[in-house]
């Protein structure tokens, strides 16, 4: 029995019939944030969102079932695991927060879609190298946090007044959101050689360290990508291997 079970999990039939099931219960769950909807079919929605929720407690029981303690190893089950664990929480009040996270089963989507998997995988081998980036980029906003506090701080305390201040602010000039006509251009009027320490502030991070990250997280997807081919030659190869020692035998039997 175990073995079928096993079968019955590891089928395409299986994971697509639950990937469809988790983007059903997404739109829900956006159905449920509507108050005339809410009026309408509340008691409709709340209990086709119960039967969804069933369904994926159902779903990890008989995935525990089929491979036991193996069940843990796999990092996207222990995932899967922990989003139906939050959404079966109790709503009460102190618990509330939790009951919102429900919409994480969104993120169910990534363990069941292996395109959208061998992207989290990726972003995730990026980590190590986009903690150097990071700490770079930190380095760079806390040396520019300083110089623009005693630089404009005086004449801008709403943009400047202090270290906290000054890095939002040289966060949203990095953004280019409203950079020039919000912050910079009203900052140099009072300073008209403010430009020489914005222009090469955004050269350094908007267009290199970003995209230095950028380039990280695509190297790592590119690598992904070729362990996955690398793994599927080696499957294939297997395979031939195996029929080929096949046939030899059946030969030496004739």
């Amino acid at each position: 029995m175990r073995q079928s079970v096993e079968r019955l999990v590891d089928s395409a039939l299986f994971r697509n019939t639950i990937l469809a099931i988790i983007v059903f219960n997404a739109i829900l769950l956006g159905l449920e944030t509507s108050a005339p909807v809410m009026a309408r079919a509340g008691g409709l929605i709340l209990a086709l969102d119960m039967a969804c929720l069933t369904i994926f407690v159902i779903e990890i029981g008989l995935k525990l079932f089929a491979r036991r303690l193996a069940f843990f190893r796999d990092g996207w089950n222990v995932f899967d695991l922990a989003i139906v664990a939050i959404s079966l929480v109790p709503a009460t009040q102190g618990f509330q927060v939790l009951r919102a996270l429900r919409i994480l089963r969104v993120l169910r989507v990534v363990s069941n879609a292996p395109r959208l998997r061998r992207v989290v995988e990726g972003f995730i081998t990026a980590l190590p190298g986009m903690g150097s980036v990071f700490l770079l980029m930190a380095m760079i906003f806390y040396i520019g946090a300083v110089m623009a506090t005693k630089l404009f701080g005086a004449t801008f305390p709403e943009f400047f007044g202090n270290l906290g201040d000054s890095a939002y602010t040289l966060f949203q000039i990095m953004t280019l959101e409203s950079w020039s006509m919000g912050i910079v251009r009203p900052v140099m009027e009072a300073y008209p050689y403010a430009w020489a320490f914005f222009v090469p502030f955004i050269l350094l991070t908007t267009f290199a360290v970003v995209n230095l990250l950028v380039g990280l997280i695509v190297n790592s997807m590119q690598d992904a990508h070729h362990e996955e081919d690398n793994a599927r030659t080696d499957t294939y190869r297997d395979e031939v291997l195996a029929r080929l020692e096949a046939i030899e035998k059946r030969l030496a039997e004739r």
